[in-house]
C-alpha cells in the first residue's frame, strides 16, 4: 500500500468542525491549521482570514514542513467539491491525528456570519493595511517621487519585494533590498541624515511595512513608501525599468553595530522573547506544541551555512506570506540570523501578528555546520515503473501507444514541455483522464518527478494501461536536449493551479490593478468585521 492511501476502512467517516469551533479556537489563541485545500485560483476567490492554502495535489510534498506536529489540530476546508475529506483522508495517511472536515465548506462559514477575504497572503495584507492606518505611515504619490528623481533631489529608492521580483520590472534606478535586509543595510545606501529614502513594492504592503520598519528603527533620514508601489507607478502613466540588477551591499562593522542597537530596541518594544541553542533543542522534543524554525537571512547565505533543522525564509518574505510557511496558527516561531538585525526586525513584525515568536541569541559561525538549500521531509514514496527520458523519446520516435500527462504548473506547462504532452490537475485526475485519449501506456512528469511519482498509483486505479514515471521529470528531458514546445495546445484541467495576481508582471489590465488597491483600502473595515486577528500595533 502506497503512503497516499490513508489507513483503516476506506469509508470510515472523518469528524467534522463547524465554524464555532474554528472561531473559539481562533479566539482563544489555541493552536489550529485552516486548510484550504483548493487550487489557489478559487482560495483566492473566497476565503477565511486564517484558512491557509495546502492545495490537496501538494499534501505529501509540503504537509511535514508546514505541518511539523502530527497531533496538531487540522481542518480541512473547500467548497463543497469533496477535496477536504480527500486531504484529511491522505493527512491521516501520513500520520496526522486529529483531522476533521470543516461541514459545509466555504458557504457555510459565509452562512454563519463568518468574513471571506479574496486574494492571497490576506493576514499579512490585512495586517499592512492596519498598520499604516494606526501608524499614518508616510507615503508619496507616484508623480511626487519622478518629480524628485527628475529634478536629482537627494533620493534613494529601495525595492523591498525579491530579487526575480525586482528584475521583472521596477522603479528606474531603484536598488534591490529586500524587506528584512533594509534596517541592516539602509545606512551605506543613503549614509547622509539628509537624504530621502523611498520604500517601493508592487502594492502596498511590502512598502509599508519596510517604511515603518525604519520609522520604528529611528532612521534619521526621511523615509515614505510610493504610495501603491509599481502599480501606482503604472497607474500615473510613468514608465518602469526591467531587468536591474543591482543589489543591497555588504554592511561595514560601525553600520553594523549601530543596525544591531535598532533592531533590538524595536524587538524589546514589540514584546520578542528570546532564546537560545539549548532551549531550542528542548523545544524539538517538546510534545503537545508546534514550533517553526526559520532562517531569516537571503538563501544564499542559509545555503553557505546553517543551524540544524531550520528552514530557509528571508524574513520579509516571512512577514509578507506567514500562512505559507506557518499555517498552525497560535504555534511557536523561532528565528536565527547571523547579525543580530534581520532576526529581530523579523520578529519584530511577527509579535505585532500575535505569534509567540522567539529570536536565538548566541549564533556564530561554529553553529552554522549545516550546508546546502536543505530540504524538509516528504512522505514516503510508492514503487513505481520509471522510465529515463532518452527511453521516453525512443518510444515516441518508434510510434508506441503512450500518452505523457504533466503535472507541473501551468506557468511551466506554457513555457515548454515534452512534445504532446496534456496538462492536468492532480485534484481533478478523473475529470482531466476523461478527456485525455486512451493510450497502452501512460507515463507523468511535472518539474522533477517529485509530484507525479504521487500520482502514478492513482492513475492506475483510474486506467487500464501501464503508468510509468518519467525520471526527473521535465528536467531530465530538458537537460537531454531533447525536442520541447510551448503553449496550451492540450489542457485537460483549467488552469486555476496559481491566481493571477494585478500587480505582477507588466501586463495587467489597469481596471484589475485599481480594483485591487480599492480591495486592499477596505481591508481593515474586513478585519473588524471578523474579529479573531488579536493584532497589535506598536
Amino acid at each position: 500500500m502506497n503512503a497516499i492511501v490513508p489507513p483503516g476502512e476506506p469509508h470510515q467517516s472523518i469528524p467534522q468542525a463547524a465554524y464555532a469551533d474554528v472561531r473559539a479556537a481562533l479566539l482563544a489563541r489555541r493552536e489550529i491549521a485552516l486548510l484550504d485545500v483548493r487550487e489557489e485560483d478559487p482560495h483566492a476567490r473566497a476565503h477565511p482570514l486564517f484558512a491557509a492554502n495546502l492545495p490537496l495535489a501538494r499534501i505529501e510534498l509540503d504537509a511535514y514542513a508546514r505541518l511539523p506536529r502530527r497531533d496538531a489540530s487540522i481542518v480541512t476546508i473547500d467548497d463543497g467539491e469533496g477535496l477536504a475529506e480527500v486531504a484529511a483522508r491522505r493527512l491521516l495517511g501520513l500520520g496526522y491525528t486529529d483531522v476533521r472536515v470543516f461541514k459545509g465548506g466555504v458557504a457555510a462559514w459565509r452562512d454563519a456570519g463568518g468574513e471571506l477575504f479574496r486574494d492571497v497572503n490576506v493576514p499579512s495584507k490585512s495586517f499592512g493595511e492596519l498598520v499604516e492606518a494606526r501608524r499614518h505611515t508616510p507615503s508619496l504619490a507616484a508623480e511626487e517621487v519622478q518629480a524628485l528623481i527628475d529634478g536629482k533631489a537627494d533620493v534613494v529608492v529601495v525595492d523591498v519585494r525579491r530579487f526575480d521580483e525586482y528584475q521583472t520590472m521596477n522603479i528606474p534606478g531603484s536598488t534591490s533590498v529586500p524587506g528584512a535586509e533594509l534596517v541592516l543595510r539602509i545606512a551605506e545606501l543613503a549614509p547622509d541624515p539628509a537624504t530621502q529614502v523611498i520604500v517601493n513594492c508592487a502594492g502596498r504592503t511590502r512598502s509599508i511595512i519596510g517604511t515603518q520598519s525604519l520609522v520604528n528603527a529611528g532612521l534619521p533620514n526621511p523615509v515614505a513608501a510610493l504610495r501603491n508601489g509599481t502599480i501606482g507607478w503604472t497607474l500615473a502613466g510613468q514608465a518602469l525599468e526591467k531587468g536591474a540588477a543591482r543589489r543591497f551591499p555588504e554592511v561595514s562593522d560601525a553600520v553594523l553595530a549601530q543596525a544591531r542597537q535598532r533592531a533590538r530596541s524595536v524587538a524589546d518594544r514589540a514584546g520578542v522573547r528570546r532564546t537560545s541553542l539549548a532551549e531550542i533543542g528542548d523545544w524539538r522534543r517538546q510534545q503537545g506544541r508546534t514550533t517553526y524554525f526559520f532562517d531569516v537571512r537571503t538563501p544564499e547565505e542559509y545555503e553557505a551555512g546553517h543551524l540544524p533543522g531550520f528552514l530557509s525564509v528571508p524574513g520579509g518574505q516571512l512577514v509578507q506570506e506567514t500562512e505559507m510557511v506557518a499555517p498552525v496558527r497560535g504555534a511557536r516561531i523561532v528565528l536565527a540570523d547571523s547579525d543580530g538585525v534581520r532576526a529581530d526586525m523579523t520578529a519584530s513584525w511577527l509579535a505585532q501578528m500575535a505569534w509567540e515568536v522567539h529570536v536565538v541569541d548566541g549564533v556564530g559561525a561554529d553553529e552554522l555546520g549545516e550546508r546546502g538549500a536543505g530540504r524538509a521531509d516528504e512522505a514516503p514514496v510508492p514503487v513505481v515503473q520509471r522510465l529515463s527520458a532518452e527511453g521516453l523519446s525512443h518510444r515516441l520516435a518508434a510510434g508506441e501507444d503512450i500518452v505523457v500527462i504533466d503535472f507541473t504548473t501551468h506557468a511551466n506547462y506554457l513555457k515548454r514541455h515534452v512534445p504532446g504532452a496534456w496538462w492536468a490537475l492532480r485534484s481533478q485526475l478523473a475529470e482531466a483522464l476523461a478527456r485525455i485519449p486512451k493510450a497502452a501506456r501512460y507515463v507523468l512528469t511535472c518539474g522533477s518527478s517529485r509530484l507525479a511519482r504521487y500520482v502514478v498509483p492513482e492513475v492506475e486505479a483510474l486506467v487500464d494501461g501501464e503508468v510509468w514515471l518519467l525520471d526527473g521529470g521535465n528536467a531530465a528531458w530538458f537537460a537531454a536536449g531533447l525536442p520541447e514546445e510551448g503553449g496550451e495546445s492540450r489542457l485537460a484541467s483549467p488552469p486555476i493551479d496559481r491566481y493571477r495576481r494585478p500587480y505582477e508582471g507588466t501586463d495587467n489590465a489597469r481596471e484589475a490593478m485599481q480594483a485591487y488597491l480599492d480591495w486592499e483600502f477596505g481591508l481593515v473595515a474586513q478585519l473588524g468585521r471578523d474579529g479573531t486577528h488579536h493584532f497589535e500595533v506598536i
